[in-house]
């Protein structure tokens, strides 16, 4: 008999130092490529070479490759022999030829046991309910009987053609209890989900998003897509771990990300002012991340297309840079076109009332088709860019922060309340006459109303509006070089 269990992938972060966002553009080096997850030859092109060793099944098991991003080697290479890996990492031409990792006071097979066994009994404690749950990400086998019925699994823990979730080829890094590692400092925010807290873990900041035990859907579902393959990217917010830990004699469930101390769009546009290019990277920035959630990769190592369905300034994280990336995907919806099956998750929670499209509103939206959700998403992102756009200064002249629809509905707007402003009313958040004599601000008008058609299949796409957004960008420095 089986029991599989979902395993949690260490993923790869970055981090903020003198308040700049660190970048690392090394130069890259050609690597000796061994093992599951070489696909394409014995060699590979990256900023660092590994060498790596894990135990499957008794069996030491060596891997060769290469990290493509410092982000990635940054935290990898720093993997201590208790993960259950051993990892030793260089710079130089075919630096890992002769590189020969060996097991070294370490006991795999008795830590493997323990994990094994740790995993089974958070799985037996767990309240989650199995059914309509589709389950995506590796799996480790235990000797209890399977009382979910769920559907096949794709790969084994041990098996090392699985990967760590970056959709880089490396090799599957064992997760480790990151909540034990961590120290909270400060709550910087709080809603309906729970809590998010800044915490240090080896020496730097992240963010740690608590959820509440009845919200604990969204903390599987988010923790399911960020497990996808090839999703990360500088506009998705950065995911590290997520973790069910007990602290206070509770079970409190965690996920751990990139922290940014600028905090939420809602929360900045409230305190800061933008020019006409700062509006625009912002813009920009946020097209880009909803973009490349959209798209579906192909291949091995591609990613299904997803659908955010709950964009809203408050999920949208501002970075040093003065870009943006996209968080929360507890609501969010996969679509996988080769079988055209379409994942919708098991929460029954729907997105944030005031963003909510009109086919959402009125209950015409097709709920089986994938483009629909998408559609969805372009809405709210006009929304968002009208929000962007009022904090935009012209002629010395800005106006205050305020939500969409502020002058049309309440603080907490009911659902019926939006249905007929959007719906029945047909209305629109208003463009104010300044707007129009900055011919940046002109052309994002046009934009934004191009994504709030009533016909959900007239609104663009991301990529026409990344598009429109790169010409707009490209036209302000003409201007800007002109004079």
């Amino acid at each position: 008999r089986s029991y599989s269990i979902t395993v949690r992938v260490l993923a790869l972060f970055s981090v903020s130092r003198s308040g700049q966002e660190m970048r690392h553009d090394f130069q890259e080096h050609q690597c000796v490529c061994e093992g599951h997850s070489c696909v394409s030859g014995d060699r590979c092109w990256g900023q660092q070479c590994f060498s790596s060793l894990t135990m499957s099944n008794g069996i030491q098991v060596h891997q060769k490759g290469c990290f493509k991003e410092y982000e990635q080697s940054r935290l990898n290479c720093k993997t201590p022999p208790s993960s259950g890996q051993v990892v030793e990492c260089c710079q130089g031409h075919l630096c890992n030829l002769d590189v020969v990792v060996e097991l070294r006071s370490v006991n795999l097979n008795l830590f493997s046991c323990l994990l094994l066994s740790q995993f089974c009994i958070a799985e037996v404690i767990s309240p989650f309910s199995c059914r309509n749950v589709r389950w995506r990400r590796c799996a480790i086998q235990c000797d209890h009987p399977d009382p979910c019925h769920r559907r096949p699994h794709r790969c084994d823990l041990l098996d090392h053609s699985c990967t760590s979730g970056s959709g880089s080829g490396l090799p599957f890094f064992v997760q480790r209890t990151v909540a034990r590692q961590i120290t909270l400092n400060e709550c910087v925010g709080k809603g309906r989900y729970g809590e998010v807290w800044r915490g240090q873990w080896q020496g730097e900041s992240v963010a740690v998003k608590i959820f509440s035990s009845r919200d604990e859907k969204s903390w599987f579902r988010e923790t399911e897509i960020y497990n996808t393959v090839l999703l990360r990217h500088e506009n998705i917010l950065g995911f590290i771990a997520s973790d069910m830990t007990s602290r206070n004699s509770s079970t409190q469930l965690w996920l751990i990300t990139h922290f940014h101390e600028l905090g939420s769009l809602y929360d900045y546009l409230q305190q800061s002012t933008l020019d006409a290019a700062a509006c625009l990277r912002m813009a920009l920035s946020v097209a880009s991340g909803l973009a490349h959630l959209h798209v579906e990769i192909f291949g091995t190592q591609g990613k299904p297309a997803i659908a955010h369905r709950d964009l809203k300034s408050k999920n949208i994280l501002v970075k040093r840079n003065g870009q943006c990336c996209i968080a929360d995907l507890g609501l969010a919806v996969m679509h996988f076109q080769d079988t055209n099956e379409l994942d919708v998750g098991n929460n029954p929670k729907v997105g944030t009332k005031r963003y909510m499209a009109p086919e959402v509103l009125d209950d015409t939206i097709q709920m089986d088709c994938f483009e629909s959700y998408k559609r969805v998403d372009i809405w709210a992102f006009g929304l968002v860019l009208w929000e962007i756009a009022r904090r935009t200064v012209s002629n010395g002249i800005v106006e205050d922060y305020k939500p969409p629809f502020h002058d049309l509905v309440p603080n907490d707007p009911s659902f019926e309340d939006m249905r007929k402003v959007v719906c029945v009313d047909q209305q629109r958040p208003n463009i104010p006459n300044r707007w129009f004599s900055d011919p940046t601000l002109t052309a994002v008008a046009k934009l934004m109303k191009e994504c709030w058609y009533q016909n959900p299949s007239a609104r663009l796409t991301t990529l026409r509006i990344k598009k429109t957004l790169t010409k707009i960008d490209n036209s302000l420095e003409k201007i800007k070089a002109d004079s």
